[in-house]
């Protein structure tokens, strides 16, 4: 799963496997561990009482959690990407944008980088 930050946005990409998992599991967690005691885990969750896709912060790890039955939708289907906006309650109307999207091929990918569990590019020239 990888994970972008940017401002106030969050875009998470999951490869095939990782979309199975979380049809099939409920869920997808990674760990990017910062130094020897410190580390910050994000994970993505279906959540079958959750009406609307929503992010939560706490302890260094980010928690994004999905309707189940748009899991279900999205996994089984051709929709590249899941998006929603999410008021911060900071106050001056700040949002944060959510994003979670089926991972692609890269066309010009360097060869150091694995795309075994990425979905088809459409984009692909046979």
């Amino acid at each position: 799963m990888k994970l972008r930050i940017r401002d106030n946005s969050i875009r998470l990409r999951l490869g095939r496997d990782e979309v199975r998992r979380l049809l099939e599991e409920g869920r997808v967690a990674a760990v990017t561990r910062v130094g020897p005691s410190q580390q910050f885990e994000y994970e993505i969750e279906q959540a079958a009482d959750a009406s609307e896709i929503r992010a939560e912060f706490d302890g260094g790890r980010l928690v994004v959690r999905v309707p189940s039955r748009v899991v279900r939708r999205w996994a089984a289907g051709d929709e590249v990407g899941l998006s929603a906006e999410q008021p911060t309650g900071a106050g001056g109307g700040d949002t944060l944008s959510i994003l979670v999207e089926k991972d692609f091929e890269c066309l010009d990918a360097p060869a150091t980088e694995p795309q075994d569990d990425a979905f088809p590019n459409p984009r692909r020239r046979c």
